[in-house]
């Protein structure tokens, strides 16, 4: 999906999707409830690389049901909003987030905050999604 960055909206969008540090994936667990996850991502070349623990709740939704979206925080008064569709998979052809400079270049500060290495980090958090957005709406 291509954002158009000739609209204010577009413009915002694209800015947000590289420069915000935290959106909520939410995928669909198995009983049909919506489950909203707070992810670290990189917006590049018009998907998102999500780096997840193994074994987690949402691992085995996307293995399930690769429909999600994900969203960005609000500014707090009902505006700025930005929601997009999509599908996620479990990524394996993707390398480790400490190999991805641009990955650990945006988390560098949260990964050290969490008291960790970006090798450790990626030690930790090794199963790579990528997620393809369809639609994109907000405001």
């Amino acid at each position: 999906m291509k954002i158009d960055t000739s609209t204010p909206f577009g413009e915002r969008v694209d800015r947000r999707l590289r420069d915000e540090l935290i959106g909520w994936l939410t995928t669909v667990g198995s009983d049909g409830t919506p489950q909203p996850s707070p992810i670290w991502f990189l917006w590049v070349d018009e998907t998102f690389l999500i780096y997840s623990q193994p074994d987690t709740p949402k691992l085995r939704n996307i293995d399930r049901q690769a429909r999600v979206s994900l969203h960005l925080d609000g500014d707090g008064q009902g505006g700025d909003i930005v929601v997009l569709t999509g599908e996620a998979r479990i990524a394996a052809e993707q390398p480790r987030g400490d190999q991805v400079p641009a990955y650990v270049e945006k988390y560098q500060a949260g990964i050290t905050s969490l008291g960790m290495t970006p090798a450790a980090f990626a030690d930790a958090y090794s199963v790579p999604i990528v997620l393809t957005p369809m639609t994109l709406r907000g405001h």
